[in-house]
């Protein structure tokens, strides 16, 4: 890393003399060219003179605000990392300053730890940038160097750092190449001809192999990816095409293998870092809120209102802060894989009537009606973790009513076959526009217009149901109509229990 650092060029956009002079001081012990500025348009007037890879920038300063530097530094170079730098803004601002293209955020004060820590990740970005840059330059060298089909088919496979295995349409081996035997761990001069299971011991990754010979996923824009685990430790991703003959007939398919074991050890540290920092914050949060509350109560007389609303607002905060970490940190633990406690037979329609009844008080007092229908059939038991189900079920439920205005409606409508069990949860609110439904379902995404900007939340409730369906191997879709509500449909596969409980009276 010391090598890469030499070539690196870090600004740091300021108005405070002993931030710039603090970090410059840091990040020259770590290697770094160092330039400063304390104005954004001293800034950009550097930036479209002298090359810098990443900037230290302040959202609050005299002059051009800080999201506008940042929009204007995304159009002059998209590839600089920008480590905002968050004084007085809200942790919002800072979301927002992500969703605008920053790399990073760091809120003062800040210590020279958290400096360095922060910017030994924005240049672990740039040397894997690079590299891959460099393999990329590689691979098309090669490809301009060959002069035959063959060779250059041959040349390709075995150039290529990720493994490619071709296959008949009977699912046999027909060419792989080294990278292949490698990821694997097979014998280099492991001879191609058998079938895709005496090479790879995973049966989901052997009949996506199967069914993409066969044609079964012909969709250029949704070809399915794979990821699994071999020997506990090295983890792949797959993904694959079919190829089709000249009169279109299907002969097999191409398939590329991936080790993305660094990647997965990279989320796991990145998911205990918020897990340790969530956690550390959780405490000390609830002790001021609960602080909060308890002036707010023995505050008394009209003489008072001015502070109370004050403190009320500092104490509905808290609140969303101490959400927002409950929620990071039942994400961390998706990520961790620690989803389930010990499975129980459950009857889904008790568990629906005890979450509508719960959350029944908060719909009447903004005079909505909560309908929940039924199969008349009485559902069969399964076996699932009831918490599980109930943050499922709960976070949909809650987002409908919050999403619908007073007076709305919002409809839990279930019912079962042999393989599985579907909620649908309905409402008439606000719906949303086509284009964010793709991106509800990731993490801090929310859709904010004039209709849905004072909705409170931390948008990470949609990314946990999605993470738990998944843990369960269930599956979420919506259908939503902007001015007429959404429609969020789950369907859960039915694992019968080993036994049963007591009929219910």
């Amino acid at each position: 890393m010391e090598t890469q650092h030499d070539t690196i060029s870090i600004m740091v956009v300021d108005d405070e003399k002993d931030i710039q002079e603090g970090c410059e001081r840091i990040l020259t012990r770590m290697g770094c060219r160092v330039v400063t500025a304390s104005r954004g348009e001293e800034a950009l007037h550097i930036l479209k003179h002298e090359p810098v890879s990443i900037v230290l920038l302040d959202l609050m300063m005299p002059g051009i605000g800080g999201m506008e530097v940042l929009q204007r530094i995304r159009k002059i170079d998209d590839q600089i990392l920008v480590i905002v730098i968050t004084g007085y803004a809200t942790i919002d601002t800072a979301i927002e300053a992500m969703k605008q293209g920053a790399y990073d955020f760091i809120p003062k004060p800040f210590t020279p730890d958290q400096l360095r820590i922060r910017v030994e990740r924005a240049l672990e970005k740039l040397q894997l940038t690079r590299e891959a840059e460099k393999l990329d330059r590689e691979r098309r060298k090669t490809l301009a160097d060959l002069d035959t089909e063959k060779s250059r088919i041959r040349t390709i496979l075995e150039s290529l750092p990720s493994g490619v295995v071709v296959t008949n349409s009977q699912g046999q081996v027909a060419l792989m190449n080294p990278a292949f035997l490698l990821h694997l761990g097979l014998d280099p001069e492991r001879s191609p001809g058998d079938p895709i299971e005496a090479y790879v011991p995973d049966q989901g990754f052997c009949n996506l192999v199967l069914e993409l010979s066969q044609g079964k996923h012909v969709n250029p824009d949704d070809l399915p990816t794979y990821e699994f685990v071999l020997h506990g430790e090295k983890h792949f991703q797959a993904r694959g095409r079919p190829v089709q003959g000249e009169e279109m007939e299907y002969q097999g398919a191409v398939v590329v293998l991936e080790d993305i074991t660094a990647l997965k050890v990279l989320d796991q540290v990145k998911s205990e870092f918020v897990a340790k920092v969530s956690h550390e914050l959780r405490s000390p949060l609830s002790t001021i809120h609960e602080q909060l509350a308890m002036v707010l109560g023995e505050m008394v007389g009209d003489e008072s209102k001015n502070d109370q609303y004050i403190l009320a607002r500092a104490k509905e905060k808290t609140h969303g802060l101490i959400s927002l970490i409950g929620d990071l940190l039942d994400l961390s633990r998706i990520e961790a894989g620690i989803v389930h406690q010990e499975p129980k037979p459950v009857r889904l329609e008790e568990l629906l009537k005890s979450i509508v009844d719960f959350l029944g008080t908060r719909a009447k007092g903004r005079r909505q009606a909560v309908i929940l229908e039924l199969s008349e059939n009485r559902f069969p038991l399964f076996t699932a973790d009831p918490m599980v189900l109930e943050s499922i079920f709960g976070n949909l439920i809650t987002n409908a009513i919050n999403y619908t205005p007073d007076g709305g409606e919002v409809k839990i409508s279930a019912g079962f076959n042999e393989k599985s069990m579907h909620v649908t949860v309905k409402d008439n609110g606000f719906g949303i526009e086509a284009r964010h439904l793709e991106q509800i379902f990731e993490r801090f995404y929310r859709v904010k217009d004039e209709k849905t900007r004072y909705i409170t939340g931390t948008g990470l409730g949609l990314p946990i149901v999605k993470g738990l369906l998944d843990s369960l191997g269930g599956t979420i879709s919506v259908q939503s109509t902007p001015g007429k509500g959404s429609a969020f449909t789950v369907l859960l596969p039915v694992q019968e229990p080993s036994e049963t409980l007591p009929a219910q009276p």
